[in-house]
């Protein structure tokens, strides 16, 4: 059952939507965009949060500025121009220590691992977060500390690493490396919206004008951050990581990329939720050999010379 919140927000964009849907799409846009409180309430994910903070504990802690704002990075493991470097970007709402278990086994498996507090998330300033501003956070991560061989995102992190490795915002710098994997992650951002627009209860005149909105304000068509077309046209070895028993984002996101190309493989976590999948044990397993393990024997070996050869 909706909760009263969520009934008042309804009402309220259902009345004003019908005065007018310009003026109600700016404040669904400015919600759309508007991220969760940084610290956990409930006991569980308190819980988790302590867990995942030691285990960072002895992480470095660096800071970028994206625009004038901070973004919050950890540094798993010491420079070695040998060690292929990894960035980790979590999903709407979490932070750097929800990802700690995948991010100690990739470092485990011989990898550098940096984790990204994304824009109004975590250690990083703000209260605003869009799949633009996550983008300009991972390229200003790789002008600092790249390049990056491989990167993994989970949820919102996923999309917005496939839609940053597309190049896909004008004035914003490609996030490239060889390999790619996304857990739990929406494939199209449509749907996202669609949800969205069944949450608010905003009518078709208004959701019309959001996405319109949403397209100005990051700079591309809605289309454009489609993850299987961004895939295809890629061609790198990408691991698509979904539980079927995901009530967040759904298995169909995840489906979509089934038969597109062969440099795509899936692993189908079922029972792992959408939040517990981050840290399952066959999960990182599964993800640490495809980004450094056996499965990745080969394709690191550009980046790696790059970074060997600029050290010089």
């Amino acid at each position: 059952m909706p909760s009263f919140a969520a009934k008042v927000t309804r009402f309220g964009f259902s009345t004003l939507g019908r005065i007018s849907p310009d003026l109600a799409s700016r404040l669904a846009l400015a919600l759309f965009c508007h991220t969760p409180p940084k610290r956990p309430k409930a006991a569980k994910a308190r819980q988790s949060f302590a867990d995942g903070a030691r285990k960072l504990s002895t992480a470095e802690r660096l800071m970028l500025e994206v625009r004038g704002a901070k973004v919050g990075l950890r540094r798993i493991g010491a420079p070695r121009c040998s060690a292929p470097r990894l960035l980790v970007v979590h999903g709407w709402g979490s932070r750097a220590e929800y990802l700690a278990d995948l991010a100690m086994g990739l470092r485990e498996a011989g990898a550098e691992v940096f984790v990204l507090d994304l824009p109004g998330h975590g250690r990083s300033s703000g209260r605003t977060l869009d799949m633009r501003m996550a983008a300009e956070a991972m390229a200003e991560a790789q002008a600092r500390f790249g390049p990056f061989d491989a990167a993994v995102g989970h949820s919102f992190g996923g999309a917005a690493l496939m839609a940053a490795a597309g190049g896909s915002f004008p004035g914003v710098p490609a996030f490239s490396v060889q390999r790619l994997a996304v857990i739990g992650s929406p494939s199209r951002i449509e749907d996202v919206f669609d949800g969205f627009v069944t949450m608010a209860g905003l009518n078709p005149r208004t959701a019309r004008a959001l996405v319109a909105r949403t397209e100005r304000r990051v700079g591309c068509p809605v289309e454009a951050l489609d993850g299987v077309a961004i895939a295809r046209r890629l061609g790198r070895p990408l691991l698509v990581v979904h539980a079927e028993d995901d009530k967040e984002v759904g298995a169909d996101q995840a489906k979509r990329y089934l038969g597109v190309s062969h440099h795509i493989r899936h692993h189908w976590a079922n029972g792992q939720g959408h939040r517990r999948i981050v840290s399952a044990p066959e999960v990182v397993a599964t993800v640490s050999n495809f980004l450094v393990g056996d499965d990745s024997t080969g394709e690191m070996g550009e980046t790696v010379r790059l970074r060997t050869a600029s050290s010089v």
